[in-house]
């Protein structure tokens, strides 16, 4: 048994921000699946919203994200947040991260708009701020003699009092799969953080890396911990559509600054939408997208920068100009060809201001979590914002408690199970499962597509749960299982909104209701302790 103070699964920028925060004073092992710096953290290109401009202010931009949010955000939490959204940029450069510079501004560093942003707040390292920052800061965890960087583990479960036979409703770490060597290893800790990223993978067409599948949303739900408006799956609208590019994101960037979305002869139809066109929340982009594609036939739109100086273009978006140059498409002379796709689980975890969860001493941070900040859409550059802020304060709750011990916890046992006989149950789950989400559960939903959806999850859930009780567990298998039980939460959740609010819209329920009220499923413990 590997035992640590601090058990932190997953590696993107929530995760480094709490080892970062606690390895002065505790030993800190981090989990992830495959190499440190891959995660949806490092795939992020457009930057991080901050209040850092005397033109701007805290207020502006807790009354955009509330906008966005559809009039389901948590008020304190947007507001803590953004509140502390200077200290956690001025943190990233202490600590070397190279946001773009611009002599000429206030604040020298260049900011940038992105939709549903009234002001220029983003702040951002050319176009691939994500990599810039979890390298800068995955050099510093990598060097740091209390941080214990465990790649090419995957996290099986969690180990609690429930499964360990003692009392209380307490997390004692993981039991972890090291992949390389095939064998499950033990892993206590004293606090536990899931920083495991979304569900995006969920869904046959996503920007997300392969790694976003749902698995501290699965873990912590089969914990006993309850989740919240699952059923607000954001679509990014501009993700690049070629037959040889896998799901690379169009930065909402491009369209902050000029970029202009028209149909295959050139008409531009975002003002057809809504009044702030190009520049209105994701949400709203999307479903416009989506209507236009099914309204006139076609397999894509257009997002044109080509009409902006070729230098502006190559200086602003060098990574996006080199991937579509690669493929043919030069940026600077025609625009490029894009479509929605799943991008960002704005639910999760049901979580306080100190990333805690249901069960003691288990916490969830970053896109595993629902803080209450995104509401039912989250505005373009909120959520690195949410992993600095939230992923500091959970870890000052953490260093605020006292000494813990550990109890006695068994080795994993798989003395009952033999090796799989065909593997190809799990592609085959899989596949059916992705294609099922996207036809049934996307853009625009109906309650007979929810219901059907549902009914065919639940069918896999069976196969996948004896596969699961009877063969030795893999990588595969561990993030099959998470995702079909993310995707079930996720159409419970959209079963239960009677109404279209903000990425959930029904064309049963198209109205909006004058109440706003947060979709919080729980575990079947919890609804039976909640009913006694």
């Amino acid at each position: 048994m590997l035992k640590y103070d601090i058990l932190i699964i997953g590696s993107g920028l929530a995760g480094m921000t709490l080892a970062l925060h606690l390895a002065e004073t505790r030993k800190v092992a981090l989990v992830t699946k495959r190499d440190l710096l891959e995660g949806s953290s490092s795939y992020a290109q457009g930057g991080i919203a901050a209040v850092l401009d005397t033109e701007d202010s805290v207020e502006e931009h807790i009354r955009d994200t509330l906008i966005a949010g559809a009039g389901l955000c948590d008020a304190d939490a947007t507001r803590f947040i953004v509140e502390h959204s200077e200290e956690a940029i001025h943190w990233l450069i202490s600590l070397g991260v190279p946001f773009t510079k611009d002599e000429t501004h206030r604040t020298g560093y260049h900011l940038t708009r992105e939709g549903g942003h009234s002001h220029r707040r983003i702040i951002h390292a050319a176009d691939a701020t994500g990599a810039a920052v979890t390298s800068t800061l995955g050099q510093k965890i990598k060097a740091h003699p209390n941080i214990t960087v465990l790649e090419e583990h995957i996290a099986i479960d969690l180990i609690t009092s429930s499964k360990l036979g003692i009392s209380g409703n307490r997390c004692h770490g993981a039991y972890v799969l090291d992949k390389k060597g095939d064998v499950v290893k033990t892993v206590a800790a004293k606090h536990t953080i899931l920083a495991c990223g979304g569900a995006g993978k969920v869904y046959l067409y996503s920007t997300n890396p392969y790694t976003a599948t749902g698995d501290g949303i699965a873990m912590g739900w089969r914990a006993g911990c309850r989740v919240s408006n699952m059923e607000f799956i954001q679509f990014h609208p501009t993700c690049l559509y070629h037959s040889h590019s896998e799901s690379f994101l169009i930065s909402e960037a491009v369209r902050g600054e000029g970029g202009i979305l028209r149909l295959p002869d050139g008409t531009r139809f975002m003002p057809n939408h809504d009044p702030r066109a190009e520049l209105a929340p994701r949400d709203i982009v999307a479903r416009a997208i989506d209507f236009e594609m099914k309204r006139h036939g076609l397999d894509c739109v257009y997002l044109d920068i080509s009409y902006k100086p070729a230098d502006f273009v190559k200086e602003h978006f060098p990574n996006i100009y080199n991937h579509c140059l690669e493929l043919g498409i030069d940026i600077t002379q025609e625009p490029i060809p894009v479509v929605p796709a799943a991008h960002y689980t704005c639910g999760g975890l049901l979580t306080d201001l100190h990333g805690r969860t249901d069960v003691d001493g288990l916490y969830a941070v970053g896109e595993s979590a629902c803080t209450g900040l995104h509401g039912a859409n989250r505005l373009a550059s909120n959520s690195l914002l949410e992993c600095l802020v939230i992923g500091k304060a959970a870890a000052e709750d953490i260093l605020s408690q006292g000494k813990l011990t550990f109890p006695a916890i068994p080795d994993w046992d798989d003395s009952r199970v033999t090796d799989p006989d065909e593997s190809v149950v799990i592609s085959h789950n899989w596949d059916e499962l992705r294609r099922a989400m996207w036809d049934y559960v996307g853009i625009v939903r109906t309650s007979k597509r929810l219901e059907r959806a549902l009914n065919r999850v639940r069918l896999l859930e069976g196969e996948i749960d004896e596969y699961y009780s009877n063969f030795h567990v893999s990588n595969d298998l561990i993030e099959l299982r998470n995702l079909v039980q993310t995707a079930e939460l996720i159409i419970r959740s959209a079963l239960a909104r009677k109404e279209s609010r903000g990425l959930h819209f029904s064309r049963d329920f198209p109205d909006t209701l004058a109440d706003a009220v947060d979709t919080i499923l729980q575990p079947e413990p919890l609804r039976r302790a909640a009913n006694a």
